[in-house]
């Protein structure tokens, strides 16, 4: 027993050795064959006092919530404020300006956050922004796919990885893409940011909204790609929703299913329902696994031990999930950085 013990550690240890930083002996993994941790709503200062520190935290994935206010027609990030911006966003363009700042503004300095803190870590590993449109986009304030394409492009340029980099020229679809395996190894993602977008709660709860906001960026990737832009687009749409099977398939038109790659779900539904999640690693898709500490036995959402996160990357990486998160934005690095072999 002490020896198979023994056994399971080294498995484990070769797990995170083969992802480590510097092992110049092992191969990179693929971003689609790692499990590793994300930070649930990073954008709050009661979690990081500046955005910079999310980044600085070693979270592969950091969330924001951005409410599109057509009054101001302005990109608002905040918690439950449509009119008004609650972050820790500052106000700082220059690595020297980080970490100072006036806080509470709106998106396009979350990203000018981004792009300063790129220039002082350009080698630092891919980093997955969930964006949650509240109230979801609004085309008619000039608020909609185009105009936020256009304000990530120009804040971050090339530190994106997008839609267009997976096909490659080659592909004639995300999901064909995807099937193919065809996303790049970890190390070849340094200094990259990966956008994804989930509909938001205010936007599923309006009864007068049945255009939300995965269906509009999938639609928006069907259109750029039949007229040859596919390039302009800088994210991912989610499909949201812990379920079993394919779900795209009863949720949109067969035009823009190939168009989703990414999926988001509570952990605790994926594998209390017993779901198949091999579906998703079989295909190279990208699973988000949210509140993973209530998947059983729960533990503690803001202060786990690190044994306790261990244990809870494992399991979910075993059943197939590409990040977990939760609110542990109290972690190190050392924990929040962690990347294991995905099942």
């Amino acid at each position: 027993m002490r020896v198979m013990r023994r056994l399971v550690a080294l498995a484990g240890a070769a797990a995170l050795l083969a992802v480590a930083p510097g092992n110049a002996h092992a191969a990179s993994p693929k971003f689609s064959e790692t499990t590793a941790i994300g930070t649930h709503n990073a954008y709050e200062k009661a979690k990081y006092a500046y955005f910079a520190q999310a980044l600085d935290s070693g979270a592969s994935l950091l969330e924001l919530d951005v409410y599109a206010d057509s009054l101001s027609r302005r990109w608002r990030v905040s918690h439950g404020n449509p009119l008004g911006n609650d972050n820790n966003c500052e106000a700082a363009k220059t690595p020297g300006e980080l970490y100072g700042k006036s806080r509470d503004q709106d998106l396009g300095s979350c990203l000018d956050n981004m792009a300063a803190w790129n220039q002082l870590h350009p080698d630092h590993p891919p980093i997955v922004v969930k964006v949650e449109f509240k109230v979801g986009f609004n085309d008619n304030a000039n608020l909609g796919p185009d105009e936020f394409d256009t304000l990530v492009a120009q804040r971050l340029g090339g530190s994106v990885y997008k839609p267009a980099d997976l096909l490659g020229g080659t592909y004639g679809s995300l999901d064909a893409a995807a099937k193919a395996d065809a996303w790049p190894a970890r190390d070849s993602l340094r200094g990259k940011f990966l956008f994804e977008m989930i509909p938001g709660t205010v936007e599923q709860a309006n009864p007068f909204d049945h255009y939300w906001t995965d269906q509009e960026y999938g639609d928006h990737l069907r259109d750029l790609y039949a007229a040859g832009r596919i390039g302009q687009a800088q994210a991912f749409p989610v499909v949201l929703g812990a379920a079993g099977g394919d779900p795209r398939t009863s949720r949109y038109d067969a035009s823009i299913r190939p168009w989703f790659v990414f999926f988001d779900g509570d952990a605790a539904a994926y594998v209390n329902n017993g779901y198949d999640t091999s579906f998703y690693s079989a295909n190279h898709y990208i699973l988000i696994a949210t509140d993973a500490h209530n998947v059983s036995p729960a533990i503690s959402s803001t202060a786990p031990t690190d044994a306790e996160v261990a244990t809870r990357l494992a399991l979910l990486a075993r059943n197939h999930a590409s990040i977990i998160t939760s609110d542990w934005a109290a972690k190190p690095a050392s924990v929040l950085g962690s990347v294991v072999t995905r099942g």
